[in-house]
């Protein structure tokens, strides 16, 4: 049987440190997860040089918490070395979408062997636009322009890093959402067997969708070119569809437009490309509604083209498990689809997901490891798992892992959404195994029925046997929004440990932190 051993921690504060005990937990546990990585070309900071950065670098600022606006975070950083600053800039979720972790991403930057500094998605521009800024008030040695593709012999492993992906098949998918809702959510399935792909519970599956033909379609309406110009070996309608992002405008395409066109327009997408928003429109202007706000230029496809972003994969957290079905992946997708004026919008691969690829179709794909989220190296520690929403994938992949390789701990799941008559997925399985014993608690919350009711109240009403279950070793785990239910879920955790363990706020505080210090509290947020 094959089982995920939890990453060691790496400890960052010395022990010279000027911090009360207290502190010392919660510092360090703000740095649990911050990981090595096995991408090929990446060389993550040693313990000693990381705990010898952190440790100048540290002010007692809990600075990297991803519920903190970069505006907030950057202010924290003030006078950190470069490392750090770029650390505050980044998205603080340690994805791995971008093929590292936010700290050794940071220090690739700073040290000039990673030259594209666009590759954090969850940021997006307004972590670009201060990863720039950094990089140019430093006179880092890393270079402006997108680093060249390697060659093949130096890529990761085929299928285990964007760079180097493999096909899939897609089989099918199925709505998991009842009449009634106001959500759509689609359990996909992936045929891994002819590529050759396996995960462990708790790894991420990268997608690599392509965009929606109507908005490409569009774009080049407006652009006023032919579908099949050339660009690089590819036409024009290709490029457009699987390499280049069609969402908010970067840059690159604001300063393009100042370049031929004059008057206000010039000044216009001057002071766009410099990040203001003269016309109070910057959060509609896409690439699409940037082309219609300047349809004056003449934009020549090749020059357009380059300007636009690299269309990035999308990770998703893997809802099944290798053990207990070889071969196939599954994932839990909320398809996102909505309107800015009266314009429909819709998510890349979300979409793409749920409508546009064809039982049949083989994607390019690979399995991201996981950094600091797995199952506990002893199956019989019990876990608590709390994942609202589609942050039950992963929970439920746990489930089955479980299950197949007769772990024998105890299995509790915080599930909530909406409205329990369509928003409970996987309902028939779950209390399948809840009736079995198996699933020793399953504990709703819904915040449409009726009063509103969400996980974290659920956790403060059956804090004394959560308390029961911490004490006795188990492992807790939350998946989903990282800037509001991870938050409050840790708080409702915090206020747990200080009724029912007869603490004070700061050493439950100190209580949760070693839990996420010891690998007993971990997180898989967005």
């Amino acid at each position: 049987m094959t089982v995920q051993t939890p990453s060691p921690i790496v400890q960052v504060l010395p022990e010279t440190a000027p911090f009360s005990e207290e502190q010392r937990f919660w510092l360090n546990g703000f740095f649990a997860g911050l990981l090595s990585l096995d991408n090929a070309g990446v060389t993550a900071l040693s313990p000693v040089e990381n705990a010898a950065v952190m440790a100048e670098a540290e002010d007692g600022a809990p600075w990297h918490d991803p519920s903190l606006e970069i505006a907030e975070r950057m202010k924290l950083a003030e006078g950190k070395p470069l490392p750090r600053r770029l650390y505050a800039a980044m998205a603080q979720q340690d994805c791995g979408q971008c093929g590292y972790v936010c700290e050794t991403y940071s220090a690739a930057i700073a040290s000039g062997t990673e030259g594209r500094l666009n590759l954090c998605a969850p940021g997006g521009k307004e972590t670009l636009r201060q990863v720039k800024a950094l990089v140019e008030e430093t006179g880092s040695s890393a270079p402006a322009a997108p680093a060249e593709a390697a060659p093949a012999s130096e890529l990761g492993a085929h299928g285990r890093c964007r760079e180097n992906p493999a096909l899939a098949t897609f089989l099918s998918r199925r709505k998991l959402n009842g009449e009634g809702s106001e959500k759509e959510t689609w359990h996909v399935e992936f045929d891994l067997s002819e590529c050759g792909l396996d995960y462990v519970v708790g790894d991420a599956f990268g997608v690599v969708a392509q965009n929606d033909t109507r908005l490409v379609d569009a774009v080049i309406a407006l652009l006023g070119a032919q579908p099949d110009a050339d660009i690089n070996g590819k036409s024009l309608r290709d490029k457009l569809m699987a390499d280049c992002a069609l969402g908010p405008a970067p840059d690159a395409l604001f300063q393009l437009i100042s370049y031929v066109t004059g008057g206000e327009a010039r000044a216009r997408a001057r002071r766009l490309a410099a990040g203001e928003d003269p016309d109070g429109d910057l959060d509609r202007l896409d690439v699409l509604g940037t082309l219609h706000k300047f349809s004056q230029a003449r934009l020549s496809a090749e020059a357009f083209v380059e300007a636009l972003d690299p269309l990035q994969p999308r990770l998703y957290s893997i809802s099944s498990s290798y053990h207990a079905t070889p071969g196939r992946i599954t994932l839990t997708v909320d398809a996102v689809r909505y309107r800015i004026g009266s314009r429909p919008r819709w998510g890349v691969a979300s979409t793409f997901l749920a409508e546009r690829v064809q039982p049949g179709d083989t994607v390019p794909v690979y399995v991201q490891r996981a950094h600091g989220f797995g199952l506990p190296a002893d199956p019989a520690t019990p876990i608590i798992m709390c994942g609202p929403g589609t942050g039950v994938a992963p929970f439920r992949a746990f489930l089955h892992d479980r299950q197949a390789t007769k772990a024998s701990g105890r299995n509790w799941l915080f599930f909530g959404h909406q409205r329990r008559t369509c928003d409970f997925f996987y309902e028939e399985e779950l209390q399948a195994m809840k009736d079995q014993g198996f699933l020793t608690n399953l504990t709703l919350a819904w915040s449409r029925d009726g009063e509103k009711v969400y996980v974290q109240d659920r956790m403060r009403e059956r804090g004394g046997e959560l308390w029961s279950w911490l004490e006795k070793g188990a492992h807790f785990y939350v998946c989903g929004d990282a800037k509001r239910m991870a938050r409050d879920v840790e708080r409702a955790l915090v206020d747990v440990v200080a009724e029912h363990g007869g603490r004070s706020v700061d050493e439950a505080v100190a209580y949760v932190a070693a839990l996420r210090k010891a690998g007993r509290y971990q997180a898989d947020v967005y």
